[in-house]
């Protein structure tokens, strides 16, 4: 079963997207089945208030509950008020016009959440990785899932850094996983470098999301959402491969921005849905292949006051380097968890550690709230963000300066 819809020219109505839910929900459940949608927190841009809508007016009548698990993969937890903004809904038609909705975070770091369904064996590892990674890898998932009779993943698709294009498994690894599962593949795209699998389909990290994801035993659908803007350019329902694999088509022709040369200076601008460097992250992973050798990505955003509100503790114990840094020197970061010596690798960017000296091949300067200590401290550069004025940086193009209003999802690289 396969349905969907996508332009590069024009947005789908609601009852467009009514009409593929409708089909899709027909050919695939019968009335009460147990139901569990996988949905974005936060972090991603989509129009997940209006499939919320659609979802509930069509199912509701048939199920007992509706029930909703926000992928946070290591994010933290959404607060009940966070979760009603991201339906569009308030807690009053909450209780009153959606009484059986019920949403749920997943803890990634609490062991009584997660199962164990099945070991990626070190062969297969190698086999995948190239021979980048030899170990036997635990694959755990929150054990909610096995209470339902059919996953059904919603979410939009952009080019990603770790696994080439978001969606599709991805929201079960790692947006339900386990800490184990997470590391390896994060570091698997951090070995690899995000220069090479940003905006690319088929990547060896893509291949053990979906390897991992054939140990489960309950069918998995999705709705894989394509966003121009904050409209919707393209849904497409299916399995969670097929659905994925159209949307990453659409995203390719809508997400990524050629330039026809590289940039001394670029301003990447943080929307607000970033809260931590963790996320806000994104806008140095989407500018750094349209950044010239020597060249700077600042990362502006004011309303930024941590680094990471899970990981920051380990991130400023080991500070920001490139990837060559940290395997020249394992005995002493083997121990931090690969996602977040991934992270450190992706926010710095590609370049050499020789003879004990780091050289990376663009500056990250930090114009948040962060303070200049803090920067110093995890090796990124320092800007008070009250010094720069955006509008200094608007139609600077032909003198080497790119302005990003809402940097983080398109992905900008040089023509080819």
């Amino acid at each position: 079963m396969f349905i969907g819809k996508g332009y590069s020219d024009r947005f789908l109505s609601e009852e467009e997207v009514r009409n593929i839910c409708s089909e899709m929900f027909e050919a695939l459940l019968e009335n009460g089945q147990r139901l569990l949608f996988i949905i974005p927190d936060h972090t991603r841009t989509a129009p997940v208030d209006m499939m919320f809508r659609v979802i509930y007016e069509l199912l509701s009548p048939k199920m007992n509950h509706l029930d909703f698990l926000v992928a946070l993969g290591t994010h933290p937890p959404m607060s009940d008020d966070m979760i009603n903004r991201r339906m569009g809904i308030t807690q009053e038609a909450r209780k009153i016009n959606y009484p059986k909705a019920r949403f749920f975070n997943h803890h990634w770091d609490d062991p009584e959440q997660l199962i164990h369904i099945g070991t990626l064996q070190a062969s297969d590892v190698s086999e995948i990785s190239g021979g980048l990674l030899n170990n036997s890898v635990n694959v755990t998932i929150n054990r909610m899932v096995m209470d339902y009779d059919q996953i059904i993943i919603i979410g939009p698709t952009f080019p990603h850094e770790v696994v080439g294009f978001s969606g599709g498994n991805k929201y079960l690894f790692p947006g339900i996983s386990g800490a184990e599962i997470i590391d390896m593949f994060h570091w698997l795209g951090a070995l690899i470098t995000s220069m090479e699998i940003i905006g690319r389909a088929d990547t060896p990290v893509r291949q053990v999301v979906d390897r991992s994801a054939e140990f489960m035993h309950i069918p998995v659908h999705c709705i894989s959402l394509v966003v121009k803007g904050n409209q919707l350019a393209g849904l497409y329902a299916g399995s969670s491969k097929d659905a994925w694999r159209k949307a990453a088509y659409l995203s390719e022709k809508l997400h990524i921005v050629e330039k026809e040369h590289p940039f001394k200076s670029v301003l990447s601008c943080a929307p607000e849905m970033y809260d931590d460097l963790w996320t806000g992250a994104k806008c140095m992973y989407k500018l750094e292949p349209v950044v010239a050798d020597g060249g700077e990505v600042i990362i502006y955003a004011p309303h930024i006051t941590e680094v990471s509100v899970t990981h920051g503790d380990k991130i400023k114990q080991i500070g920001y380097h490139v990837r060559d840094y940290f395997l020249n020197q394992w005995s002493m970061f083997k121990n931090f968890p690969g996602g977040v010596l991934a992270h450190s690798t992706h926010v710095k960017g590609i370049g050499t550690y020789r003879n004990g000296i780091e050289a990376p091949r663009i500056q990250v300067t930090l114009a948040t709230s962060i303070s200049r200590e803090v920067c110093e401290l995890i090796d990124l550069g320092y800007r008070d963000p009250d010094s720069i004025d955006p509008a200094q940086w608007m139609n600077r193009e032909t003198e080497g300066y790119l302005y990003v209003q809402k940097a983080g999802e398109m992905l900008y690289r040089l023509k080819r």
